[in-house]
């Protein structure tokens, strides 16, 4: 089998590169491309690993045929297309906790630096100048700190912050009631945070709905003499309305290591004496460099050896130690998905609901990347290159609606999946298990058992329960040279609806369908492969 091969594109730690060698993954490290050469060799590779200064855009993408993970080795990923990496099914992967505590100190740095004036007050005494009335700063001790984001790093500085005895107040739409009392922090709305706050530090990531958060109108809201302070991302704060606001004094100053852009050899804010300013070193420490790129090398390793999802941003994550157990239920998931798929397609053209249950052992698993499976399976017929990366959100913008369901309640099978479909014409379902554990099998069709492996050639038939069907569908398929591997049969009752489930050792020519579906007795003959 082939090794997995990746692409470091951004100057990575020499151990980490060690780390994909060791774990067998080949490596080649070429920093420095510009968009046409990384465009001209990025579609010899399973993975890319940068860290900020690679562009992962949608024309990088389209040139990766072959890619299947891009690994940022930091937080944000403002420089890959998301969008577009879901759209080919490419995993992008990031490392939410490496550099964490470096920027959440670098934060409560730029807060004693602005507090106490250090830069302007180093700076003049450097010059020879004693000038100690001048500098009066401000203490820290009892002042209300209001943080915007409150995930990882914003809430390691509000602990950080907690211990300078400050008030610290946070605004988070993910932050539950539970986890402000476990930090110790008091969950406010946004306007309240702006109009109380001492001190404002933004540590949320940049998107449409944070973008210039902090704005003329924002500002007008905050108390006389706030100081913000930014190592967040540029484009949360609208940098000419702060100068604006630091010019008249209403914001008494502000600390910034991101910047709208960047590099930023210029800026408006850079000839205010009251702004404290850094080269985005949020996670510029020796250990944090180290960290991050350790962690996405063994992340992206995971990935491609094993199937593990770690941080990803783009599809449900996977464990290391999940991966084993859930590979022989995703198959079972993907395959029930295809088989329901290739009927409703075949039938009706598409479907607009799904419904996904669990039963059993089943019930009890991470279900997310298991529905992602399924409806990769089920889309196979209507798109291609359709993955689990891609598929949910392809469905939605399919409009199917989905519905998961999770039974604890006993099964006939120790484990059980069932997929129903329905299309404007009616509902058919279909369920699997796992035979000795691991082998994907069909159990149930349209309620009706009959029990087959999953195989590469399927012939799936829908007739009349009466005698004489066998007979005449075996000799079609003879008649036409087709050899009948396993003959599966069920039926719902005596003289009733019945179905018929083959494996054959070639795919089923369009002509010889015909044939069978003009046999007396059939209803309709489709054509499977899985």
């Amino acid at each position: 089998m082939e090794k997995p091969k990746v692409l470091i594109s951004d100057k990575l730690s020499p151990a980490a590169v060690d780390i994909f060698r060791t774990r067998g993954v080949e490596v080649d490290v070429k920093t420095g491309l510009t968009p046409a050469e990384l465009r001209a060799i990025v579609g010899g590779y399973d993975g890319l690993a940068i860290r900020s200064a690679t562009k992962v855009t949608a024309e990088v993408l389209a040139e990766a045929k072959r890619l299947r993970v891009v690994g940022r080795a930091g937080i944000g990923v403002d420089n890959v297309d998301i969008k577009a990496a879901t759209a080919r099914g490419v995993v992008v992967m990031n490392t939410p906790h490496g550099n964490a505590i470096t920027t959440a100190e670098h934060a409560i740095a730029m807060m004693f630096a602005l507090a106490r004036q250090i830069p302007e007050a180093s700076a003049s005494t450097r010059a020879g100048k004693w000038e100690k009335n001048r500098f009066m700063g401000a203490e820290l001790f009892g002042k209300t700190l209001g943080v915007i984001g409150c995930g990882n790093i914003g809430a390691i500085v509000a602990d950080r912050a907690l211990g300078l005895k400050m008030k610290v107040i946070a605004y988070d739409p993910f932050l539950s009631d539970a986890r402000a009392v476990d930090l110790g922090v008091e969950k406010v709305e946004l306007p309240e945070l702006f109009s109380r706050s001492d001190i404002i530090t933004l540590h949320t990531p940049l998107t449409e709905g944070t973008r210039n958060i902090i704005d003329a109108r924002a500002i007008g809201r905050m108390k006389k003499g706030v100081r913000i302070i930014n190592c967040a991302r540029g484009g949360l704060v609208v940098e000419s309305d702060l100068a604006e606001a630091l010019r008249s004094g209403h914001v008494a100053g502000a600390a910034l290591d991101v910047f709208e852009t960047e590099p930023a050899t210029e800026n408006p804010l850079f000839a205010l004496e009251n702004v404290v300013c850094t080269p985005h070193l949020g996670a510029s420490t020796t250990e944090a460099q180290e960290n991050v790129a350790l962690q996405i090398a063994e992340q992206m390793s995971d990935f491609l050896l094993t199937g593990a999802v770690s941080n990803a941003i783009n599809m449900p994550s996977v464990s290391a130690e999940e991966a084993p157990r859930l590979a022989p239920y995703m198959a079972l998931c993907r395959n029930l998905g295809a088989f329901a798929g290739q009927l409703s397609v075949a039938r009706d053209g598409g479907f607009g609901r799904v419904t996904i249950e669990y039963e059993g052992a089943a019930a009890a698993l991470n279900h997310k990347p298991l529905t992602a499976a399924a409806l990769a399976g089920l889309l196979g017929p209507l798109m291609e290159g359709v993955n689990m990366v891609n598929a949910p959100v392809a469905a939605r913008e399919r409009g199917i609606e989905l519905t998961e369901a999770v039974h604890d309640r006993p099964s006939e099978y120790q484990t059980l999946v069932r997929i129903s479909v329905t299309t404007d014409r009616d509902t058919r379902s279909v369920a699997g298990t796992l035979f000795a554990g691991a082998k994907p099998r069909v159990v149930e069709i349209k309620g009706i058992p009959v029990e087959a492996d999953f195989t590469r050639h399927m012939l799936y038939v829908t007739n009349k329960d009466q005698p004489g069907f066998i007979g005449r569908f075996g000799a079609a398929l003879s008649d036409a040279g087709i050899n009948i591997a396993t003959f599966h049969l069920g039926r719902a009752e005596k003289g009733g609806d019945a179905i018929c489930l083959v494996s054959v050792d070639e795919p089923v020519p369009e002509a010889v369908l015909g044939k069978v579906r003009a046999l007396p007795l059939v209803v309709n003959a489709t054509a499977l492969g899985f």
